[in-house]
């Protein structure tokens, strides 16, 4: 089992030796876990009936685990699957016995055991995720992206036309029955009460906040202004304070100042503030004149506000002819206005179809540039335009050619019916009242779309300019780290350049020695002379050995064998060729001196002799070996022992 594992596991047989512990407790963990696959086994056999095969392999489960308490017991305990394997194979055997008396088979009889799945494989769905974006998905070709902006353009003119269109004619019909006093000159029959179209727009103009609502609007709008001016302006202020410090520092360093000019850098972005600021002074006319509409109309639009008893108060009252109740031309009007109400509520209908047509022309325009190698934007744009819009562009047609016709029979109408009526001062004031508050419940509407609109836009525009002013404080944040580093530079070069560019020159009397023929000055600048602090003083040198004469070097010996001290030899034939040895004197025989040589140098006692006589090179001597006689130096009296020459001091 061992030698199974070692190979298993892929030891050497000399790694072994370290994993000895190991080995035990794996094959004690093998026995445990084939023991109680056998003991699920035979809970399986059990219900399948098989009783024989179920006391088979709680058998083989208790071998297993005699085996494991019996080899492995220091490493693991078995105790307790020991005693469950043990209870059930009784309570088996005795079932077998009693009851079922079935054949127990061989345990090689018996199926192995097969394998369990404890995991079932899913299809991926793809994408994993409901939030998952392709970042890949949009991306197509150059001339792609360029003919798709250009179709946007295309979809958005054809959608924003016809939608002015239908607006223009809208509002063309309401201007058309508010100067015919239309519906409420038909309704108005009994000349003593509110006309019921009038009481609906009442009601319609208090739901929505009447006055209040406006002057809110009115309210807000010179306080949204004022944030996207100081945002312009500070944007503004932190590229003209940039652009200053850099025509300063220009004119301070002139050519040394190498960096591209803040005017020419900031040229896109003052032609971007340029154009906000433009933006702004527009919607300040849009709103002056929207502030004068509203004075114009706001008493009405206040008269609109009140209760039915106050407004019915304040409509002057006439008395119309009875007759006038059930005419043939009312009717006729009542019915051309429903119908032009009809034609209004297509409109707006259109107008949603017209605003939900939504087609990806990406297709398209990859298939056009696949087999044409190039993209016809404009013949496939339009195609595909008439094609998507062709319907809805013709009901739009249709609806205004319908309107016209309606307008045109309402008018005729009308004039019939002002025959009918009963002229007198108060039926027209009171028909001018009447117009009044119609035209008042107009202008109450555009008002309010036309101030939640500036609204709308200005809180835009704040965000763009937020983005414009996050983009000046980067690139003058750039502009002043790119600055620092450049006068850091500056500084270093300035500080590294010499303080004066050259020296005075110098005088001939300093340059030549003194007496003799001066030299000529030299052009070039001298250096100061350093001063050197040595850190503790140096002892004056040394004077060299004196040199003594091959002669005397020769005889000096003989000498000092006899006993006699030889006569000192005259200063012109005693010149000394050779240094003299060290001051310690020299034994023969011993063993740790080494007669180095010496150097020719300067002889102070020899002063004057120039012709001295060749000298040949003194001979090193190994440790050990006897002496060498040392050269004595003539002239001194003094005697020396036989033996012991001392060199002459």
């Amino acid at each position: 089992m061992l030698s199974v594992m070692v190979y298993v596991v892929g030891l050497s047989p000399g790694q072994y030796f370290y994993f000895q512990e190991v080995f035990p407790v794996l094959a004690a963990k093998h026995c445990i876990m084939q023991a109680n696959a056998e003991y699920h086994q035979s809970i399986l056999a059990k219900q399948q009936k098989k009783f024989g095969e179920e006391i088979a392999r709680l058998q083989h489960a208790a071998d297993l685990v005699k085996t494991v308490a019996s080899r492995y017991d220091e490493y693991v305990s078995v105790k307790d699957l020991s005693d469950k394997i043990s209870r059930a194979l009784t309570a088996a055997k005795k079932d077998n016995d009693f009851i079922y008396h079935d054949r127990i088979p061989d345990l090689k009889d018996l199926e192995p055991i097969g394998k369990a799945s404890l995991v079932k494989a899913t299809p991926v769905v793809v994408p994993l995720s409901q939030k998952f974006v392709d970042l890949f998905e949009k991306m197509v070709p150059l001339a792609v992206q360029q003919a798709l902006t250009l179709y946007n353009q295309r979809k958005a003119d054809l959608v924003n036309r016809s939608i002015a269109q239908m607006r223009e004619a809208t509002n063309l019909a309401n201007g058309v029955l508010a100067s015919l006093n239309l519906p409420a000159a038909i309704e108005d029959i009994s000349g003593d009460s509110v006309p019921q179209s009038i009481l609906q727009k009442s009601k319609s103009v208090i739901e929505q906040g009447g006055v209040q609502t406006i002057d809110q609007l009115m309210k807000d709008l010179p306080e949204l202004l004022q944030r996207n001016r100081e945002i312009l302006d500070e944007s503004l202020r932190i590229l003209d304070e940039e652009e200053t410090t850099d025509n300063e520092l220009k004119n301070k360093f002139k050519e040394r100042w190498q960096r591209t000019p803040s005017n020419d850098l900031y040229k896109p972005l003052r032609a971007e503030g340029a154009n906000y600021r433009n933006i702004l002074d527009k919607a300040v006319q849009a709103d002056k004149q929207v502030k004068e509409r509203y004075q114009s109309h706001r008493e009405t639009i206040s008269l609109l506000c009140k209760p039915e008893q106050e407004l019915n108060a304040a409509i002057p009252s006439a008395n119309p002819a009875k007759t006038m109740q059930g005419s043939e031309v009312v009717n006729v009007l009542r019915s051309l206005l429903t119908r032009l109400d009809e034609v209004k509520r297509e409109r707006e209908e259109l107008e949603n179809d017209l605003k939900s047509v939504n087609f990806d022309m990406t297709s398209k325009f990859l298939t056009a540039l696949a087999q044409d190698g190039a993209v016809n934007e404009e013949a496939v744009s339009v195609t595909e335009l008439d094609r998507l819009y062709g319907s809805l562009t013709h009901k739009v047609q249709e609806s205004l050619k319908k309107q016209e016709e309606l307008l045109n029979s309402i008018q005729n109408s009308h004039q019939e019916f002002s025959k009918m009526k009963q002229s007198n001062n108060e039926s027209n004031l009171r028909e001018e009242v009447l117009k009044n508050l119609a035209v008042a419940n107009d202008n109450f509407v555009e008002l309010v779309a036309n101030l939640k609109e500036g609204t709308k836009f200005y809180n835009e525009l704040t965000e763009i300019l937020l983005k414009f002013q996050n983009k000046c404080s980067d690139i003058v944040f750039a502009r002043k780290t790119e600055r620092d580093e450049l006068l850091k530079d500056l500084q270093q070069s300035i500080a590294r350049e010499p303080s004066a560019p050259s020296f005075p020159s110098v005088p001939a009397y300093q340059t030549g020695p003194a007496g003799g023929n001066k030299p000529p000055a030299s052009s070039a600048p001298t250096p100061a002379p350093r001063t050197m602090v040595s850190s503790k003083p140096q002892p004056p040198a040394r004077p060299p050995p004196p040199v003594i004469s091959t002669a005397n070097t020769v005889s000096a010996p003989a000498a000092a064998a006899s006993g006699t001290t030889a006569p000192p030899a005259s200063a012109a034939s005693t010149a000394p060729s050779q240094a003299q040895g060290p001051p310690y004197p020299t034994y023969p025989g011993y063993p740790g001196y080494c007669q180095m040589p010496l150097p020719m140098g300067y002889n102070p006692y020899m002063y004057g002799q120039y012709n001295m006589p060749y000298t040949p090179s003194p001979v090193y001597q190994n440790p050990g070996q006897a002496p060498y006689p040392a050269p004595q130096q003539p002239g001194y009296p003094y005697p020396q022992q036989p033996g012991y020459p001392y060199p002459q001091q």
